[in-house]
């Protein structure tokens, strides 16, 4: 159950309507980074949550707060769009003082589709996407993600706390940059708490070390022109995980075949010159592999 109070987290009270502005900030509410998309990705991590206590009720506070940031930074957009000013020559043109601001730098879709408001969108007007949120179920790939939002969402803010002069709008954007500097840090006392309580480790997940090919887990593959990739800590030393050794490979080798792709099923009708050979069946991919076929004979219900 969510409730609702009519009071804002923190005041929005921009100095002056600013209707350009207005559609800069629609980033941080429908980007890619936006105050919708860590909302949406806590609250799904949460419900996702497979253990009640003190994760899922510190993800569910998290999220319920993002909620109200959505609602700082949407009232912010309206009231920025409020009487908003335009060009004496847009006027003269148009007639309409609203659409004249339009044209002069505002999102049109904050005057034709939400009546001078803010949308679900981006900066550029593209539409908020449900595949910008991470929910995975494992805390610890999860946590990792929210670091990155927070720290991608606090650059952004950055970014556009320096391009306005209006002090009501710097206000908030304060209250917003504090915020994001306390969810990094947040997230990251919760990674270290996964791994104090035994829960996780650093690699995620914690598995399939005995099937992984663990000679190429240690080292770092030189492949570019550059000369300096050997100088970090990943290159030298034990890993963070404290098991693996960290090193280098100067000149790799490719480890596989040519790559080709196999020759195509003439029902396709892909280009080709017969140079490969004979595709292997023409029965569009509902052919047994070898180890199928050796089920299916050993299989006593078969015929």
């Amino acid at each position: 159950m969510f409730r609702h109070t009519d009071h804002l987290q923190f005041d929005v009270k921009p100095e002056k309507p600013d209707p350009v502005y207005a559609r800069k900030l629609q980033e941080l509410i429908g980007g890619a980074f936006g105050e919708m998309t860590v909302t949406m990705q806590y609250l799904f991590q949460g419900w996702n949550c497979r253990m009640p206590g003190k994760y899922k009720d510190m993800i569910m506070d998290v999220a319920t707060e993002e909620i109200g940031h959505v609602e700082m930074i949407a009232t912010m957009v309206a009231r920025l769009l409020e009487g908003a000013p335009a060009t004496h020559a847009t006027q003269a043109a148009m007639g309409d003082p609203v659409v004249a601001a339009v044209l002069g730098g505002m999102d049109p879709q904050q005057a034709i589709v939400s009546g001078g408001g803010p949308v679900l969108a981006d900066s550029n007007g593209v539409p908020w996407n449900g595949r910008y949120i991470v929910a995975s179920g494992n805390l610890l790939a999860d946590f990792r993600a929210n670091v990155t939002a927070e720290s991608q969402g606090r650059i952004q803010t950055a970014r556009l706390y320096h391009m306005t002069d209006d002090p009501g709008v710097k206000d908030m954007l304060k209250f917003n940059l504090a915020r994001d500097t306390y969810h990094q840090n947040l997230w990251l006392s919760a990674i270290a708490q996964l791994k104090a309580d035994g829960i996780e480790d650093t690699i995620t997940p914690n598995a399939l070390f005995d099937e992984e090919h663990a000679e190429h887990a240690t080292s770092l593959w030189h492949l570019s022109d550059g000369v300096a990739a050997d100088q970090g800590m990943w290159a030298h030393g034990t890993a963070p995980d404290g098991v693996h050794k960290n090193g280098f490979i100067p000149d790799p080798v490719p480890l596989g075949d040519k790559a080709a792709p196999p020759p195509p099923d003439p029902q396709l009708y892909v280009t080709y010159d017969g140079s490969q050979g004979k595709p292997r069946s023409t029965e569009m991919g509902t052919q047994a592999g070898l180890v199928g076929k050796i089920k299916d004979t050993l299989d006593p219900n078969k015929p």
